[in-house]
């Protein structure tokens, strides 16, 4: 069976730091670029950050470079999102994607509809 799980949100406070799992079971997540996604309430789905297939490169949004960093562990078929410097408006759910053809800027742009799977999401809340 084919799934994502997200895992590792949760309350964190302002300027702390949490990191976001990612895990693949029923495919390799090496042969898809991976796209960590975001959506608060009342606004738009945001892709933030994706890391490609096989070289495993990595692109981030504006809204997050610098604070946030992506990174793949092929031994456990996942991928993780290190969040660092979070503020209020980092509060989301947020979601993987997995997608076997489009380039990482493609998959994390907002008009793009092609992935191939998603998680369910996970809750991240930045409150003091």
């Amino acid at each position: 069976q084919v799934q994502l799980v997200e895992s590792g949100g949760g309350l964190v406070q302002p300027g702390g730091s949490v990191r976001l799992s990612c895990a693949a079971s029923g495919f390799t997540l090496d042969d898809y670029a991976i796209g960590w996604f975001r959506q608060a309430p009342g606004k738009e789905r945001e892709g933030i950050s994706c890391i490609s297939s096989g070289d495993g490169s990595a692109y981030y949004a504006d809204s997050v470079q610098g604070r946030f960093a992506i990174s793949r562990d092929n031994t456990k078929n996942t991928v993780y999102l290190q969040m660092n410097n979070l503020t209020p408006e980092d509060t989301a759910v947020y979601y993987c994607g997995a997608d076997d053809i489009a380039h990482c800027t493609v998959v994390i742009a907002p008009w793009y509809s092609g992935i191939n799977y998603w998680g369910i999401g996970t809750l991240v809340t930045v409150s003091s």
